[in-house]
Protein backbone atom coordinates (compact mmCIF):
# COMPACT_ATOMS: atom_id res chain seq x y z
CA UNK A 1 0.00 0.00 0.00
CA UNK A 2 2.41 2.50 0.72
CA UNK A 3 4.56 1.85 -2.47
CA UNK A 4 1.06 2.50 -4.44
CA UNK A 5 0.69 5.70 -2.32
CA UNK A 6 4.32 7.06 -2.78
CA UNK A 7 3.83 8.70 -6.06
CA UNK A 8 0.99 10.93 -4.42
CA UNK A 9 2.94 12.29 -1.64
CA UNK A 10 4.06 14.99 -4.05
CA UNK A 11 0.32 15.80 -5.64
CA UNK A 12 1.14 19.04 -6.20
CA UNK A 13 3.82 18.45 -8.63
CA UNK A 14 1.62 15.08 -10.31
CA UNK A 15 -1.13 17.43 -10.84
CA UNK A 16 0.92 20.30 -12.70
CA UNK A 17 2.47 17.84 -14.48
CA UNK A 18 -1.00 15.66 -15.55
CA UNK A 19 -2.39 18.88 -16.48
CA UNK A 20 0.03 19.63 -18.67
CA UNK A 21 1.44 16.70 -20.27
CA UNK A 22 -2.77 16.31 -21.17
CA UNK A 23 -3.13 19.56 -22.45
CA UNK A 24 0.43 18.94 -24.66
CA UNK A 25 -0.94 15.43 -25.31
CA UNK A 26 -4.45 16.53 -26.58
CA UNK A 27 -2.62 19.01 -28.92
CA UNK A 28 -0.58 16.39 -30.45
CA UNK A 29 -3.20 13.92 -30.58
CA UNK A 30 -5.64 16.63 -32.24
CA UNK A 31 -3.40 17.04 -34.86
CA UNK A 32 -2.61 13.26 -35.69
CA UNK A 33 -5.49 12.06 -35.08
CA UNK A 34 -7.66 14.94 -37.75
CA UNK A 35 -5.26 14.43 -40.28
CA UNK A 36 -4.82 10.72 -40.42
CA UNK A 37 -8.46 10.42 -40.42
CA UNK A 38 -9.51 13.50 -42.23
CA UNK A 39 -11.89 14.89 -39.77
CA UNK A 40 -11.66 18.20 -41.94
CA UNK A 41 -14.36 16.65 -44.31
CA UNK A 42 -16.98 16.40 -41.11
CA UNK A 43 -19.91 18.45 -41.48
CA UNK A 44 -19.85 21.98 -42.37
CA UNK A 45 -15.50 20.88 -42.93
CA UNK A 46 -17.29 19.23 -45.83
CA UNK A 47 -18.17 22.35 -47.42
CA UNK A 48 -15.30 24.38 -46.28
CA UNK A 49 -12.89 21.73 -47.88
CA UNK A 50 -14.90 21.50 -50.76
CA UNK A 51 -14.75 25.76 -51.29
CA UNK A 52 -10.62 25.34 -50.99
CA UNK A 53 -10.31 22.42 -53.45
CA UNK A 54 -12.90 24.68 -56.13
CA UNK A 55 -10.74 28.08 -54.67
CA UNK A 56 -13.47 30.15 -53.78
CA UNK A 57 -14.07 30.08 -50.18
CA UNK A 58 -14.72 33.97 -49.93
CA UNK A 59 -17.58 33.55 -52.67
CA UNK A 60 -19.20 30.44 -51.21
CA UNK A 61 -19.67 31.04 -47.59
CA UNK A 62 -17.17 33.26 -45.91
CA UNK A 63 -18.41 37.01 -47.20
CA UNK A 64 -21.22 35.98 -45.38
CA UNK A 65 -19.00 36.06 -42.01
CA UNK A 66 -16.23 38.49 -42.05
CA UNK A 67 -17.13 38.93 -37.80
CA UNK A 68 -14.67 35.68 -38.37
CA UNK A 69 -12.04 36.29 -41.02
CA UNK A 70 -9.30 35.43 -38.45
CA UNK A 71 -9.55 31.52 -39.59
CA UNK A 72 -10.25 32.66 -43.65
CA UNK A 73 -6.90 33.84 -42.99
CA UNK A 74 -5.14 31.37 -40.57
CA UNK A 75 -6.72 28.49 -42.43
CA UNK A 76 -8.70 28.42 -45.40
CA UNK A 77 -6.76 31.50 -47.47
CA UNK A 78 -3.10 29.85 -47.44
CA UNK A 79 -4.68 26.17 -48.23
CA UNK A 80 -6.50 28.03 -51.06
CA UNK A 81 -3.50 29.73 -52.13
CA UNK A 82 -1.72 26.28 -52.17
CA UNK A 83 -4.64 24.81 -54.32
CA UNK A 84 -4.01 27.91 -56.90
CA UNK A 85 -0.06 27.33 -57.31
CA UNK A 86 0.33 23.54 -57.02
CA UNK A 87 -2.99 22.37 -59.37
CA UNK A 88 -3.25 19.78 -56.46
CA UNK A 89 -7.03 20.32 -54.51
CA UNK A 90 -6.49 17.19 -52.15
CA UNK A 91 -3.27 19.01 -51.49
CA UNK A 92 -4.87 21.99 -50.56
CA UNK A 93 -7.72 20.14 -48.30
CA UNK A 94 -5.07 18.84 -46.25
CA UNK A 95 -3.20 21.99 -45.83
CA UNK A 96 -6.78 23.40 -44.46
CA UNK A 97 -6.96 20.81 -42.43
CA UNK A 98 -3.04 21.22 -40.68
CA UNK A 99 -3.75 24.43 -40.17
CA UNK A 100 -6.96 24.52 -38.19
CA UNK A 101 -6.08 21.56 -36.07
CA UNK A 102 -2.61 22.42 -35.28
CA UNK A 103 -4.16 25.79 -33.48
CA UNK A 104 -4.52 24.85 -30.02
CA UNK A 105 -0.45 23.22 -30.26
CA UNK A 106 0.24 27.01 -31.31
CA UNK A 107 -1.81 28.29 -28.75
CA UNK A 108 0.24 26.16 -25.99
CA UNK A 109 3.35 27.85 -27.57
CA UNK A 110 2.06 31.11 -27.72
CA UNK A 111 1.31 30.89 -23.89
CA UNK A 112 4.10 29.53 -22.47
CA UNK A 113 6.34 32.21 -24.85
CA UNK A 114 4.35 35.16 -23.33
CA UNK A 115 3.30 33.71 -19.75
CA UNK A 116 5.49 35.68 -16.85
CA UNK A 117 3.36 34.68 -13.83
CA UNK A 118 5.16 32.61 -11.66
CA UNK A 119 5.61 29.13 -12.41
CA UNK A 120 3.82 29.45 -16.11
CA UNK A 121 0.27 29.52 -13.95
CA UNK A 122 -1.52 31.15 -17.03
CA UNK A 123 -0.07 27.95 -19.08
CA UNK A 124 -0.92 25.31 -16.98
CA UNK A 125 -4.78 26.79 -17.53
CA UNK A 126 -4.29 26.64 -21.00
CA UNK A 127 -3.49 22.90 -21.32
CA UNK A 128 -6.11 22.22 -18.57
CA UNK A 129 -8.74 24.06 -20.48
CA UNK A 130 -7.65 22.26 -23.83
CA UNK A 131 -7.40 19.24 -22.43
CA UNK A 132 -11.82 19.61 -20.72
CA UNK A 133 -13.07 21.48 -23.02
CA UNK A 134 -11.37 20.90 -26.30
CA UNK A 135 -12.11 16.88 -27.22
CA UNK A 136 -16.00 18.32 -26.85
CA UNK A 137 -15.88 20.02 -29.90
CA UNK A 138 -12.87 18.24 -31.99
CA UNK A 139 -13.84 17.06 -35.25
CA UNK A 140 -16.33 19.86 -36.02
CA UNK A 141 -14.83 23.04 -37.56
CA UNK A 142 -16.02 25.54 -35.29
CA UNK A 143 -14.26 28.63 -35.34
CA UNK A 144 -14.42 28.54 -31.40
CA UNK A 145 -11.37 26.18 -31.92
CA UNK A 146 -9.91 28.46 -33.40
CA UNK A 147 -11.10 32.00 -30.80
CA UNK A 148 -10.19 28.84 -27.73
CA UNK A 149 -6.09 28.78 -29.27
CA UNK A 150 -6.05 32.44 -29.77
CA UNK A 151 -7.36 33.27 -25.87
CA UNK A 152 -4.69 31.75 -24.29
CA UNK A 153 -1.91 33.13 -25.72
CA UNK A 154 -3.72 36.91 -25.68
CA UNK A 155 -4.51 36.32 -21.88
CA UNK A 156 -0.62 35.82 -21.32
CA UNK A 157 0.33 39.42 -23.18
CA UNK A 158 -2.48 40.99 -21.53
CA UNK A 159 -0.59 40.14 -18.02
CA UNK A 160 2.59 40.20 -19.32
CA UNK A 161 4.21 43.41 -17.49
CA UNK A 162 6.31 44.11 -20.84
CA UNK A 163 6.00 48.02 -21.99
CA UNK A 164 6.33 49.62 -25.28
CA UNK A 165 5.12 50.19 -28.47
CA UNK A 166 6.34 46.25 -29.73
CA UNK A 167 4.15 44.90 -26.75
CA UNK A 168 1.44 47.30 -27.35
CA UNK A 169 0.72 46.52 -31.33
CA UNK A 170 1.43 42.54 -30.51
CA UNK A 171 -1.15 42.55 -27.58
CA UNK A 172 -3.75 44.80 -30.09
CA UNK A 173 -3.47 42.27 -33.13
CA UNK A 174 -3.71 39.30 -30.65
CA UNK A 175 -6.95 40.99 -29.73
CA UNK A 176 -7.76 41.44 -32.81
CA UNK A 177 -7.48 38.16 -34.16
CA UNK A 178 -8.94 36.86 -31.09
CA UNK A 179 -12.73 39.36 -31.51
CA UNK A 180 -12.52 38.28 -35.72
CA UNK A 181 -12.60 33.95 -34.74
CA UNK A 182 -16.31 34.18 -33.65
CA UNK A 183 -18.81 36.27 -31.40
CA UNK A 184 -17.99 34.15 -29.06
CA UNK A 185 -14.64 35.50 -29.28
CA UNK A 186 -15.61 39.40 -27.96
CA UNK A 187 -16.81 37.55 -25.14
CA UNK A 188 -13.49 36.14 -24.94
CA UNK A 189 -11.70 39.38 -25.33
CA UNK A 190 -13.62 41.02 -22.74
CA UNK A 191 -13.06 38.42 -20.02
CA UNK A 192 -9.26 39.30 -20.80
CA UNK A 193 -10.03 42.98 -19.81
CA UNK A 194 -12.01 41.47 -16.58
CA UNK A 195 -8.89 39.68 -15.58
CA UNK A 196 -6.45 42.72 -15.86
CA UNK A 197 -9.14 44.77 -13.81
CA UNK A 198 -8.06 42.82 -10.87
CA UNK A 199 -4.89 44.90 -10.88
CA UNK A 200 -6.79 47.56 -10.40
CA UNK A 201 -8.93 50.36 -12.62
CA UNK A 202 -5.49 52.78 -12.33
CA UNK A 203 -3.17 49.93 -13.58
CA UNK A 204 -1.57 50.21 -16.40
CA UNK A 205 -2.31 47.00 -17.68
CA UNK A 206 -5.72 48.04 -17.39
CA UNK A 207 -5.73 50.79 -19.21
CA UNK A 208 -3.81 49.43 -22.15
CA UNK A 209 -5.84 46.21 -22.35
CA UNK A 210 -9.69 48.15 -22.06
CA UNK A 211 -8.15 50.62 -24.88
CA UNK A 212 -6.87 47.88 -27.20
CA UNK A 213 -10.45 46.00 -26.62
CA UNK A 214 -12.43 49.40 -27.60
CA UNK A 215 -10.97 50.24 -30.31
CA UNK A 216 -10.84 46.25 -31.25
CA UNK A 217 -14.22 46.45 -30.78
CA UNK A 218 -15.27 49.33 -32.74
CA UNK A 219 -13.30 47.69 -35.48
CA UNK A 220 -15.48 44.49 -35.71
CA UNK A 221 -18.38 46.79 -35.59
CA UNK A 222 -17.46 48.83 -38.67
CA UNK A 223 -16.67 45.88 -40.89
CA UNK A 224 -20.31 44.19 -39.89
CA UNK A 225 -21.70 46.78 -40.58
CA UNK A 226 -19.78 47.44 -44.22
CA UNK A 227 -19.80 43.93 -44.97
CA UNK A 228 -23.72 42.61 -44.20
CA UNK A 229 -24.36 38.99 -45.00
CA UNK A 230 -26.37 38.08 -47.49
CA UNK A 231 -30.06 37.80 -46.85
CA UNK A 232 -30.49 34.37 -46.94
CA UNK A 233 -27.71 33.80 -45.02
CA UNK A 234 -28.69 36.65 -42.47
CA UNK A 235 -32.00 34.89 -41.63
CA UNK A 236 -29.39 31.48 -41.10
CA UNK A 237 -27.12 33.35 -38.63
CA UNK A 238 -30.15 34.88 -36.82
CA UNK A 239 -31.63 31.78 -36.10
CA UNK A 240 -28.42 30.60 -34.85
CA UNK A 241 -27.43 33.28 -32.07
CA UNK A 242 -31.10 32.48 -30.69
CA UNK A 243 -30.19 28.82 -30.47
CA UNK A 244 -26.28 29.32 -28.96
CA UNK A 245 -27.38 29.38 -25.21
CA UNK A 246 -30.58 27.22 -25.64
CA UNK A 247 -30.53 24.86 -22.50
CA UNK A 248 -31.66 22.04 -24.39
CA UNK A 249 -27.96 22.34 -25.90
CA UNK A 250 -26.53 20.47 -22.90
CA UNK A 251 -28.28 17.85 -22.13
CA UNK A 252 -26.63 15.63 -24.37
CA UNK A 253 -25.55 12.30 -23.27
CA UNK A 254 -21.51 13.37 -23.10
CA UNK A 255 -22.39 16.34 -21.17
CA UNK A 256 -24.69 14.10 -18.87
CA UNK A 257 -22.22 11.40 -18.39
CA UNK A 258 -19.35 13.32 -17.28
CA UNK A 259 -21.90 15.23 -14.85
CA UNK A 260 -22.54 12.04 -13.41
CA UNK A 261 -19.17 10.56 -13.62
CA UNK A 262 -17.65 13.97 -11.67
CA UNK A 263 -21.21 14.23 -9.09
CA UNK A 264 -20.67 10.33 -8.11
CA UNK A 265 -16.68 10.78 -7.84
CA UNK A 266 -17.37 14.10 -5.93
CA UNK A 267 -19.44 12.23 -3.32
CA UNK A 268 -17.25 9.08 -3.15
CA UNK A 269 -14.04 11.15 -2.72
CA UNK A 270 -15.92 13.36 0.26
CA UNK A 271 -16.85 10.42 2.21
CA UNK A 272 -13.32 8.14 1.95
CA UNK A 273 -11.60 11.04 2.62
CA UNK A 274 -13.28 11.88 6.27
CA UNK A 275 -12.40 8.13 7.35
CA UNK A 276 -9.01 7.92 5.65
CA UNK A 277 -6.40 9.41 4.32
CA UNK A 278 -6.18 11.58 0.78
CA UNK A 279 -4.31 9.27 -1.08
CA UNK A 280 -6.33 6.80 0.17
CA UNK A 281 -9.60 8.73 -0.71
CA UNK A 282 -8.37 9.54 -4.43
CA UNK A 283 -6.96 6.26 -5.57
CA UNK A 284 -10.48 3.95 -3.98
CA UNK A 285 -13.00 6.85 -5.49
CA UNK A 286 -10.99 6.78 -9.23
CA UNK A 287 -11.13 3.07 -9.41
CA UNK A 288 -14.32 2.47 -7.98
CA UNK A 289 -15.87 5.22 -10.55
CA UNK A 290 -13.37 3.60 -13.63
CA UNK A 291 -14.87 0.71 -13.05
CA UNK A 292 -18.60 1.72 -13.20
CA UNK A 293 -17.53 3.61 -16.23
CA UNK A 294 -15.83 0.33 -18.43
CA UNK A 295 -18.93 -1.89 -17.15
CA UNK A 296 -21.48 1.16 -18.38
CA UNK A 297 -18.93 1.61 -21.92
CA UNK A 298 -19.44 -2.59 -22.16
CA UNK A 299 -23.40 -2.78 -21.21
CA UNK A 300 -25.07 0.74 -21.41
CA UNK A 301 -22.97 2.82 -23.99
CA UNK A 302 -24.54 2.68 -27.74
CA UNK A 303 -24.56 6.60 -28.71
CA UNK A 304 -22.20 8.38 -30.79
CA UNK A 305 -20.85 12.08 -29.81
CA UNK A 306 -21.04 13.36 -33.50
CA UNK A 307 -23.40 16.11 -34.07
CA UNK A 308 -23.65 17.41 -30.50
CA UNK A 309 -20.06 18.38 -31.39
CA UNK A 310 -21.35 21.15 -32.89
CA UNK A 311 -23.45 22.53 -30.07
CA UNK A 312 -20.89 22.48 -27.43
CA UNK A 313 -19.42 25.47 -28.55
CA UNK A 314 -20.89 27.13 -26.23
CA UNK A 315 -19.38 25.38 -23.44
CA UNK A 316 -15.95 27.32 -24.74
CA UNK A 317 -18.04 30.63 -24.47
CA UNK A 318 -19.24 29.88 -21.16
CA UNK A 319 -16.33 28.01 -19.41
CA UNK A 320 -13.42 29.27 -20.96
CA UNK A 321 -13.64 32.73 -19.15
CA UNK A 322 -13.84 31.16 -15.90
CA UNK A 323 -10.14 29.00 -16.12
CA UNK A 324 -8.94 32.65 -17.75
CA UNK A 325 -10.64 34.47 -14.35
CA UNK A 326 -9.13 31.35 -12.34
CA UNK A 327 -5.80 31.58 -13.67
CA UNK A 328 -5.23 34.69 -13.20
CA UNK A 329 -6.13 35.14 -9.60
CA UNK A 330 -3.85 32.24 -9.03
CA UNK A 331 -1.05 33.31 -10.67
CA UNK A 332 -1.94 36.86 -9.26
CA UNK A 333 -2.13 34.98 -5.51
CA UNK A 334 1.10 33.18 -6.12
CA UNK A 335 3.05 36.66 -6.81
CA UNK A 336 1.68 38.34 -3.94
CA UNK A 337 -0.62 40.60 -6.08
CA UNK A 338 -3.57 39.48 -3.93
CA UNK A 339 -2.33 40.84 -0.49
CA UNK A 340 -4.38 44.18 -0.48
CA UNK A 341 -7.65 43.01 -2.26
CA UNK A 342 -9.67 40.94 0.22
CA UNK A 343 -12.50 40.53 -1.72
CA UNK A 344 -10.27 38.44 -4.49
CA UNK A 345 -8.37 36.77 -1.81
CA UNK A 346 -11.32 34.77 -0.69
CA UNK A 347 -12.15 33.10 -4.18
CA UNK A 348 -8.36 31.58 -4.49
CA UNK A 349 -9.03 29.27 -0.91
CA UNK A 350 -10.30 26.49 -3.24
CA UNK A 351 -6.98 26.81 -5.30
CA UNK A 352 -4.52 26.22 -2.78
CA UNK A 353 -7.01 23.97 -0.99
CA UNK A 354 -5.19 20.34 0.03
CA UNK A 355 -8.21 18.40 -0.20
CA UNK A 356 -9.47 20.15 -3.51
CA UNK A 357 -6.20 19.61 -5.04
CA UNK A 358 -6.05 15.87 -4.76
CA UNK A 359 -9.77 15.08 -5.76
CA UNK A 360 -8.73 17.52 -8.87
CA UNK A 361 -6.15 14.53 -9.90
CA UNK A 362 -8.85 11.61 -10.07
CA UNK A 363 -11.77 13.49 -11.75
CA UNK A 364 -8.89 15.09 -14.15
CA UNK A 365 -7.96 11.25 -14.87
CA UNK A 366 -12.12 10.03 -15.24
CA UNK A 367 -12.62 13.10 -17.72
CA UNK A 368 -10.06 12.21 -19.89
CA UNK A 369 -11.02 8.46 -19.80
CA UNK A 370 -14.18 9.91 -20.64
CA UNK A 371 -12.88 12.30 -23.57
CA UNK A 372 -10.51 9.63 -25.25
CA UNK A 373 -13.25 6.46 -25.08
CA UNK A 374 -16.00 9.42 -27.03
CA UNK A 375 -13.33 10.33 -29.23
CA UNK A 376 -12.24 6.84 -30.37
CA UNK A 377 -15.75 5.97 -31.09
CA UNK A 378 -16.21 8.84 -33.22
CA UNK A 379 -13.33 8.59 -35.09
CA UNK A 380 -14.57 5.10 -35.98
CA UNK A 381 -17.63 5.64 -36.87
CA UNK A 382 -16.45 8.62 -39.03
CA UNK A 383 -14.47 6.53 -41.11
CA UNK A 384 -17.45 4.00 -41.41
CA UNK A 385 -19.24 6.72 -42.74
CA UNK A 386 -17.05 8.47 -45.46
CA UNK A 387 -16.64 4.92 -46.96
CA UNK A 388 -20.35 4.32 -47.22
CA UNK A 389 -20.11 7.82 -48.76
CA UNK A 390 -18.00 7.16 -51.18
CA UNK A 391 -19.57 3.95 -52.11
CA UNK A 392 -22.94 5.53 -52.62
CA UNK A 393 -21.00 8.79 -54.86
CA UNK A 394 -19.07 5.76 -56.89
CA UNK A 395 -21.78 3.88 -57.42
CA UNK A 396 -24.90 3.16 -59.36
CA UNK A 397 -27.59 3.48 -57.61
CA UNK A 398 -29.70 6.28 -57.95
CA UNK A 399 -32.92 8.54 -56.85
CA UNK A 400 -34.15 10.56 -59.38
CA UNK A 401 -36.82 11.62 -57.25
CA UNK A 402 -34.14 14.17 -55.56
CA UNK A 403 -34.12 15.87 -58.91
CA UNK A 404 -31.33 14.57 -61.05
CA UNK A 405 -30.44 10.91 -62.32
CA UNK A 406 -27.04 11.74 -61.20
CA UNK A 407 -28.47 11.93 -57.24
CA UNK A 408 -28.51 9.49 -54.61
CA UNK A 409 -29.96 9.48 -51.30
CA UNK A 410 -28.27 9.49 -48.32
CA UNK A 411 -30.85 7.38 -46.35
CA UNK A 412 -29.53 4.15 -48.48
CA UNK A 413 -26.62 4.66 -45.54
CA UNK A 414 -26.72 2.29 -42.99
CA UNK A 415 -28.91 3.81 -39.99
CA UNK A 416 -25.81 2.98 -36.78
CA UNK A 417 -24.22 5.82 -39.42
CA UNK A 418 -26.42 8.02 -39.71
CA UNK A 419 -25.69 10.07 -36.80
CA UNK A 420 -22.62 11.20 -38.33
CA UNK A 421 -24.72 12.32 -41.33
CA UNK A 422 -24.86 15.93 -41.77
CA UNK A 423 -27.86 17.15 -43.64
CA UNK A 424 -26.58 20.35 -45.84
CA UNK A 425 -22.78 19.03 -46.07
CA UNK A 426 -22.79 15.31 -47.48
CA UNK A 427 -23.08 16.24 -51.03
CA UNK A 428 -19.61 18.19 -51.11
CA UNK A 429 -18.35 15.30 -48.96
CA UNK A 430 -19.39 12.80 -51.44
CA UNK A 431 -17.17 14.80 -54.07
CA UNK A 432 -14.34 14.83 -52.18
CA UNK A 433 -14.43 11.04 -50.84
CA UNK A 434 -14.36 10.35 -54.77
CA UNK A 435 -11.75 11.73 -55.44
CA UNK A 436 -13.58 14.92 -57.31
CA UNK A 437 -14.91 12.11 -59.66
CA UNK A 438 -18.28 11.24 -58.09
CA UNK A 439 -20.81 9.21 -60.25
CA UNK A 440 -23.31 10.29 -58.42
CA UNK A 441 -24.10 13.37 -55.94
CA UNK A 442 -24.91 11.95 -52.63
CA UNK A 443 -28.03 14.15 -51.09
CA UNK A 444 -29.79 14.42 -47.82
CA UNK A 445 -33.27 14.58 -48.74
CA UNK A 446 -34.02 16.02 -45.10
CA UNK A 447 -31.93 19.03 -45.99
CA UNK A 448 -33.46 22.07 -45.80
CA UNK A 449 -30.27 24.33 -45.98
CA UNK A 450 -28.12 25.19 -49.32
CA UNK A 451 -24.93 27.09 -48.90
CA UNK A 452 -24.64 28.31 -52.58
CA UNK A 453 -26.96 30.17 -54.98
CA UNK A 454 -27.70 28.87 -58.39
CA UNK A 455 -25.45 32.31 -59.57
CA UNK A 456 -22.53 31.55 -57.57
CA UNK A 457 -22.24 27.77 -58.20
CA UNK A 458 -22.60 28.54 -61.89
CA UNK A 459 -19.40 30.71 -61.90
CA UNK A 460 -17.59 28.42 -60.39
CA UNK A 461 -18.10 26.32 -63.32
CA UNK A 462 -17.45 28.72 -65.91
CA UNK A 463 -14.34 29.31 -63.89
CA UNK A 464 -10.88 27.54 -64.64
CA UNK A 465 -10.24 25.64 -61.30
CA UNK A 466 -8.16 22.20 -60.17
CA UNK A 467 -11.78 20.12 -59.40
CA UNK A 468 -12.96 18.47 -62.64
CA UNK A 469 -15.74 20.74 -64.60
CA UNK A 470 -18.41 17.77 -64.03
CA UNK A 471 -18.39 17.61 -60.69
CA UNK A 472 -18.20 21.22 -60.00
CA UNK A 473 -21.28 20.81 -62.57
CA UNK A 474 -23.16 18.42 -60.08
CA UNK A 475 -22.96 20.83 -57.40
CA UNK A 476 -24.49 23.25 -59.80
CA UNK A 477 -27.35 21.15 -60.91
CA UNK A 478 -27.88 20.66 -56.84
CA UNK A 479 -27.67 24.29 -55.78
CA UNK A 480 -29.88 25.47 -58.95
CA UNK A 481 -32.81 23.09 -57.90
CA UNK A 482 -33.03 24.97 -54.67
CA UNK A 483 -31.59 28.63 -54.88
Amino acid sequence: MQAALRPFRRKDHMLRKLVIGAGLGWSVIFLIVAIRYELQLYADGAMFSYSVAVQDVWAFHWHNIVGRVSVYFLSLWPAEAYVALSGNPAGGILVYGLLFYIAPLIGLAGTFAADHSPNRMIFVYACGSTALLCPLVFGFPTEMWTAHALFWPTLALAHNPRQGPAAIIILAVMMLALVFTHAGGAVLAFTIVVTVAFHGLHHRLFLRGARILILTLAIWIAIRIAYPPDDYFADVLIRAAWGFFDPAIFEVNLVLVLIAVLACYGLLFFVISRLAAREVALLAATSIIAIALFAYWLWFDHWIHASNRYYLRTLLVVITPIFGILATLHAMRSAGSLAEKARLRHLTILLTNKTAEYGLVGAFILVMMVHVVQTSKFVVDWTLYKAAVKTLATGTSADPELGDPRFVSSVRINASLQPLNWFSTVEYLSVIVADFRPKRLVIDPAGNYFWLSCETATANVKATRAVPAAARDLVRVYSCLHR
